[in-house]
This record gives structure tokens, C-alpha cells and sequence, in this order.
């Protein structure tokens, strides 16, 4: 599996599939993690979406290493001797799946350290208290003490740290709503969601407040009271307004005869992120504006000209 060329029967899957029909015990989860790792090449070039189409005759292959281009320094947004968050890009993991992902959020604190001219900064240690998705640029918090991580987890388990996100939904979301539901990891058809079974799943609730209407969307803030994987994605798709640049909790919105406003990425930012400091107890609020790809998509459904384009 390591080097081939798509056959003409395996024109048109996904590059994911194509990885496990070319290797059949190979699971899907880690098919998935290959190419989000940068592992996989497309024609010389790393792939990191496993639902990428491949053409028959293309060439794929499977690296040792992430081949992935590394995005420029991440920003430090807050740091002191206990406690780092940085401004992450979107399509850099939070953490690495695989014992030998790089890449991540980890790597680029690392690398930052490094042209800070830090001495020894894998010396260290980064202890992850949260993530967000790979897709999701924003805050995240990492302690680098174990008395910062206690205090840190402690916080995010019993919900009182303070998180908005800003995002831009498909459809009018034409009033603040509450959402709550309880998240099942596969709902019935292979992906994350809401079940009506009660006492199964973990409660999930969400606050979405409509900040702008665009063409054929809404700008949102969203406030988090719990924190579960994929929640803010999965709480506006089942109402109907999946996230724009959404890949995966988009089927149902297709399946009504619904057209996805094409994005290069998912339109979701975590904008603000609040905590008392695990060791001195004092207030920490940060924000970080969403990137310029971001603003650049929400301006253009704003304007009709560019629109048109």
C-alpha cells in the first residue's frame, strides 16, 4: 500500500476508501488518521482530506512522516510558567492520534519556543486540558504543570470556563435559542449525534445567538455550557443550519435538496476563552479574532458582487 496508482475501478471513491481497498484489515478511523496526519501523497503532494476524490492513474503514497506544510509560527496569546493558550489555525490537529503524527498544536507551541529562542523547550512539559476540532481555529489551553492541569480539568469538568465561538450557519437562525441534547458517539448511521434515549449519551447544551444575516446565512456566537466532541456542529446541523465549509454533519441538510455554500473551510472560530488561574486564582480572559480566510468568507456573503463570482 505504501506506493500505487489508482486503478481505473477505483476512480472516484474517496482517498480513505481507496487506502483500505488497497489494504483490507486497515480501519477507517485509521485510514482517516493517515491522511489528516499528512502521511498520505496525492501525486507528490501530502492530501489531508480522506474524502478527497482520486482519479485512475494517480499516484499515492503512504510516508513514513507527515509531509504536510507546517503553517507559519502559531500566535502565543497568553503564557506564563503554568499555563500557554495560543491562537490555533484551522486543519491542524489539537493533539497527535498516532504515535508519530506531528504537526500538531503540540509541535507548533514547540517550534515557537524554538525560534523564541527558549532554552530547551522540549524540556517543557505541554499537557493538554481541552481540544477543539482540527477544523476549528482559535483558543486552546495547554498547562504545563501537573498542578495546572488539576486545576485546569477541574474547571472545563465542572463547566465554569467561559468559551464563545464564532461561526456562520447555513439558513436564517432567526432568534437566540438554548439547545440541549444528549451525544451518542454513533447515532445509528456511523456518525456522532443526539439520541432520544434517556439516561444514554452525555447532556450537551448550547447557546446560539444570530449576530448578522447574510446570503443564505447567519453569523452566530455560540457559548458552550458543556464541551463534548463535535457539539456546536451537531447542535445546529440537527436544527437544520449546519456550519458552513461543514463536511461531515451535512448528508441530511443535501438529502432535503439543500445547495452547501461552498467554503475552503469550516467556518467556526473559538473566539474567547476564560478561566481563574490554577495557581494564583486570578481572572484570565483572552480573545482572538477569527483569521483573515474567515472574515474573507463572511464578506463575501455579505457582498452580492463577490458572490457572483
Amino acid at each position: 500500500m505504501s506506493d500505487f496508482v489508482v486503478g481505473v475501478e477505483e476512480d472516484g471513491l474517496t482517498l480513505a476508501a481507496v487506502l483500505r481497498r488497497r489494504t483490507p484489515d486497515l480501519a477507517w478511523s485509521r485510514a482517516r488518521a493517515l491522511c489528516t496526519g499528512g502521511r498520505v501523497q496525492l501525486d507528490g503532494t501530502a492530501e489531508v482530506d480522506p474524502a478527497a476524490r482520486v482519479r485512475a492513474g494517480q499516484r499515492v503514497a503512504v510516508t513514513a512522516r507527515s509531509t504536510a506544510p507546517l503553517p507559519p509560527m502559531v500566535p502565543i496569546v497568553y503564557e506564563d510558567p503554568y499555563v500557554i493558550v495560543i491562537n490555533k489555525p484551522a486543519g491542524i490537529t489539537s493533539v497527535p492520534f498516532e504515535p508519530d503524527e506531528t504537526g500538531t498544536s503540540l509541535d507548533l507551541v514547540r517550534d515557537a519556543w524554538r525560534a523564541l529562542r527558549r532554552p530547551r523547550p522540549t524540556a517543557t512539559p505541554l499537557i493538554t486540558v481541552h481540544r477543539i476540532d482540527k477544523e476549528t481555529s482559535g483558543l486552546i489551553a495547554f498547562a504545563k504543570s501537573k498542578p495546572a492541569e488539576i486545576g485546569l480539568a477541574a474547571q472545563f469538568r465542572d463547566h465554569t470556563v467561559r468559551r464563545l465561538y464564532l461561526c456562520v450557519a447555513h439558513g436564517d437562525v432567526p432568534a437566540p435559542v438554548r439547545i440541549e441534547s444528549r451525544l451518542v458517539a454513533d447515532r445509528g448511521d456511523g456518525r456522532r449525534g443526539s439520541t432520544r434515549k434517556p439516561h444514554v449519551g452525555k447532556k450537551a447544551i448550547t447557546h446560539v445567538t444570530p449576530l448578522e444575516h447574510l446570503r443564505g446565512a447567519t453569523l452566530c456566537e455560540v457559548r458552550l455550557e458543556t464541551g463534548k466532541t463535535h457539539q456546536i456542529r451537531i447542535h445546529l446541523a440537527e436544527r437544520g443550519h449546519p456550519l458552513v465549509g461543514e463536511k461531515v454533519y451535512i448528508r441530511d441538510y443535501v438529502y432535503h435538496g439543500k445547495e452547501p455554500i461552498p467554503c475552503a473551510r469550516l467556518l467556526l472560530h473559538a473566539r474567547t476563552l476564560g478561566f481563574t488561574h490554577p495557581i494564583t486564582g486570578a481572572a484570565v480572559d483572552l480573545a482572538a479574532e477569527p483569521p483573515p480566510e474567515f472574515m474573507a468568507a463572511v464578506a463575501r456573503l455579505r457582498d452580492p458582487e463577490a458572490n457572483r463570482t
